[in-house]
């Protein structure tokens, strides 16, 4: 692992079917589509149960058999995507993928985000020649002709396989972008990127969206993915295509057809590594009737009950704990301290807004979301001095429901916030157990101690004793282990690493209680940096991810707080813009959660947060607030404080 040994063996999951008899296939087709009706059922497992070079031959012994065209055939009797499914299959590889390329460059605005998922197709030279043929015209100059600058210019070089342009012609920065990504092998550019993040302190791909933009930067960051893995770049186009609402169903057709003699148990295995379900079932819930049947014979098996990695999808297990632990990220706030700040003013103004008659809620939100929490500790303290006035007592009274929660929480301490979470997390009937995870797995240990002060000084009596009281068990055992504030601090230890990772990899042949006592033993403890090693290894130990064992092995509230660590340990800011997601998405919006993020993070690291949520989601935290919170909010005034702590659009 970590090596660029080229070792790795794709895997399709549609082969040469065995005992193969062209003509008795063709038979029965014919059969499937004779008289009223068709048997649509008889036609699907055919089809999928058939490899691309057996297709064809059906197709030749069906002419010789009964004179006609199997492919017009099909469309007269079938309809819509299933049609349109079946039919594809039965194209040759190359054929099918010269037309998809066909279709992209002459829309009527031509859509460069196919024209990126294509670029694998692309320099298959075969195809070029179907596309010359088949379409009268020479692929090359419908890009050109259909395209621009220089997406157009690295579209070129992917389908000449050279470089014959000089520096002079096509510009400084991006021409060595293109020379370099369009002609260099793939082993050597593995060599060129870990390099690159070594001087830079940041990924090739953080460094294309930071300097380049369009077409262009979307064509540069497929040929990146790619070139790291081509089936993880296959299985978030995948992704993308099935979420929220609607399908892209030409892209799920064009890659569910063109991968699955390929290396589509690769795709769905790295599906599985990076999202929180299986492809298969992704599918199921995405599509419906034949339709859904073809393309879950073309997957081939729900990977949610699979075991260990194959091959590609272990060496990017190991690359992404070793890229999170080679990327320093900068943390950003998307609040930050105001210039020329005036803490008596700002306590006049907001006395002001609250005196007489109605509230200016407008001039509240103005002064508290744009301040820093230090600032607004400077205005609790003018307006007590100033005016003798008790400032959360007056909010309280003046403003109400999710703005006051916000405006409150805005307005305290971090420590009496966390503490206040905390508290309303364990109050009442039900526990909510997530926040109480979120809470104690992402603070520091100075914040835990400050927190735990906190909590002593508001409710008169230790957090500790409050978790024991209010949960049990083991999920108890490591909330209790976490609310210490006692996590080791600094580098991984390699050698302690190799260890602590081969402790864990013999705990999951344990009994329940003791793989759960080890893991708490090592997770709760140790740094930061010094696990993301850990789960590196951890990997080459056992060729199973830390994140799956923890899935499958265990259970409740338990699971929860594990599979959280390993998030935040592997990328906290994904870890926050998943919980925001959550927190938002579908009926109804869990307020408590996402003003609880929104106010701890503001300072910390929301533009992360918001980054990640973009590039998981295709959609800005920004837009989403905007919608999801417009129920229950008549007068806007908490959305619009959501926003202006959220710092913008993406």
């Amino acid at each position: 692992y970590g090596k660029k040994e080229n070792y790795t063996v794709f895997r399709g999951t549609i082969t040469d079917a065995p005992d193969f008899d062209a003509s008795a296939d063709a038979e029965t087709l014919y059969n499937a589509m004779k008289g009223i009706g068709s048997d649509k059922e008889a036609i699907l497992d055919m089809v999928t149960s058939r490899s691309n070079a057996q297709r064809q031959e059906i197709i030749a012994a069906y002419k010789c058999s009964f004179g006609k065209d199997l492919i017009e055939d099909l469309k007269y009797e079938l309809t819509g995507k299933f049609e349109r499914l079946i039919v594809s299959l039965m194209r040759s590889r190359a054929y099918h993928d010269a037309k998809e390329i066909h279709d992209a460059i002459k829309k009527q605005h031509t859509d460069t985000r196919d024209g990126c998922s294509l670029q694998g197709c692309i320099w298959q030279h075969f195809a070029m020649i179907v596309v010359s043929a088949a379409y009268g015209s020479d692929i090359e100059e419908d890009v050109i002709a259909d395209t621009s600058g220089h997406f157009k210019k690295m579209l070129v070089v992917l389908l000449q396989d050279l470089y014959a342009a000089g520096e002079e012609q096509w510009g400084t920065d991006e021409a060595k972008f293109i020379m370099i990504l369009g002609n260099r092998s793939v082993t050597h550019l593995h060599m060129v990127f870990d390099a690159y993040e070594k001087i830079a302190e940041m990924t090739i791909e953080d460094s294309i969206k930071n300097e380049l933009s369009g077409d262009f930067e979307r064509l540069m960051l497929a040929v990146v993915q790619c070139i790291r893995s081509v089936p993880m770049f296959f299985a978030k186009r995948l992704y993308k295509s099935m979420k929220g609402l609607g399908t892209a169903d030409n892209t799920l057709i064009r890659i569910m057809i063109s991968r699955s003699e390929i290396d589509m148990l690769d795709i769905r295995e790295c599906f599985r590594l990076r999202y929180e379900k299986s492809l298969y079932n992704m599918i199921k819930d995405d599509t419906s009737g034949d339709y859904k049947r073809t393309l879950l014979n073309l997957c081939g098996g729900d990977d949610d009950l699979a075991g260990e990695f194959f091959p590609e999808a272990a060496q990017i297990a190991y690359k992404m704990w070793e890229l999170s632990a080679m990327t320093k990220v900068q943390l950003r706030p998307s609040v930050r301290p105001a210039p020329d700040f005036d803490p008596a003013a700002d306590a006049q103004a907001l006395r002001k807004a609250m005196k007489g008659f109605g509230t200016d809620e407008d001039a509240i939100i103005d002064i508290v979301a744009h301040r820093s929490n230090a600032q607004r500790q400077e205005i609790r303290q003018a307006f007590k001095s100033l005016l003798g006035r008790d400032l959360m007592k007056d909010l309280k009274s003046e403003l109400s429901k999710n703005l006051e929660r916000l405006i409150i929480g805005l307005m305290l301490t971090p420590a009496e916030f966390n503490a206040k979470m905390m508290r309303k997390a364990m109050e009442g009937a039900g526990t909510d157990e997530h926040a109480l995870i979120e809470i104690l797995v992402t603070r520091s240990n100075e914040e835990i101690q400050a927190m735990n002060a906190a909590y002593q000084d508001a409710y008169k009596k230790t957090l500790e004793e409050a978790i024991q009281s209010d949960t049990s068990g083991h999920f108890c055992r490591i909330l209790v282990s976490l609310v210490q504030g006692a996590r080791e601090e600094g580098p991984a230890d390699v050698e302690r690493a190799n260890a602590d990772a081969q402790e864990l990899a013999d705990a999951c042949n344990a009994e329940s209680d003791d793989m759960e006592m080890k893991f708490m033993s090592i997770l709760c403890t140790r740094s930061f940096p010094h696990l993301r090693k850990v789960f590196q290894e951890f990997v080459r130990c056992t060729n199973k991810d830390i994140e799956q064992i923890i899935k499958k092995e265990m259970s409740g509230d338990v699971k929860n707080a594990f599979y959280a660590i390993v998030r935040s340990v592997k990328n906290q800011p994904s870890y926050f813009a998943d919980r925001l997601y959550k927190a938002m998405k579908g009926l109804g919006t869990d307020d408590r959660a996402l003003i609880r993020i929104m106010v701890s993070r503001s300072e910390v690291d929301l533009f992360n947060i918001r980054k990640e949520f973009k590039e998981t989601h295709d959609e800005s935290l920004h837009e989403f607030i905007q919608v999801e919170t417009m129920i229950g909010d008549t007068s806007g005034d908490y959305r619009k404080t959501l926003l202006i702590l959220c710092g913008g659009e993406d």
